[in-house]
């Protein structure tokens, strides 16, 4: 499931959207009360195949959404996006979160709950079937649908990775 050939890309050299997946209030208590604090999960994506996340902890939400901002533009990574869809059926892992994602006809929509569906739209993606089972939580839903993306190859990759030329990738 590693992919080796991950495809990093520089934040300065596009122009990105965030998208704010989840919030949360994270409560310490300490001998003189209890002290809360937000967790931030954010998406990043400049919608043409480029999108990466990050999480954010701070005592304010604006913080801590900034930093997850600045986080997810460090682990920007490129995926083949053909015709506003994925290439290929993929199933996707992390943690107790499964996604399945599954290419669509044009016109179809983000078929996609929640988390899902800030990461696919991130990317750039308009026409997909996807489903999320197992685990809820969104930072796991997350990474399991990038970690999904990085698994998805487009026909030029395994033209050259198989040594052949295009239309035997179709043709068999």
């Amino acid at each position: 499931m590693t992919n080796l050939n991950i495809r990093r890309v520089k934040s300065s050299e596009i122009e990105l959207k965030d998208r704010l997946v989840a919030i949360r209030r994270v409560t310490k208590v300490t001998k003189g009360g209890r002290t809360f604090s937000f967790s931030a999960i954010v998406v990043v994506g400049d919608e043409n195949g480029v999108v990466g996340y990050g999480l954010g902890k701070a005592k304010e939400v604006t913080s801590a959404i900034s930093k997850g901002i600045d986080d997810a533009k460090k682990n920007l990574v490129r995926i083949p996006v053909i015709r506003n869809t994925v290439p290929h059926e993929q199933i996707g892992k992390h943690s107790g979160a499964i996604v399945f994602l599954k290419p669509a006809a044009p016109g179809t929509g983000v078929i996609a709950g929640g988390a899902m569906r800030a990461v696919l739209e991130s990317v750039g993606v308009t026409d997909v079937l996807a489903k999320s089972k197992g685990s809820p939580n969104p930072h796991s839903v997350v990474k399991a649908t990038i970690n999904a993306l990085l698994e998805m190859r487009d026909p030029y990759t395994v033209a050259k990775q198989r040594g052949i030329s295009m239309s035997r990738v179709f043709n068999g």
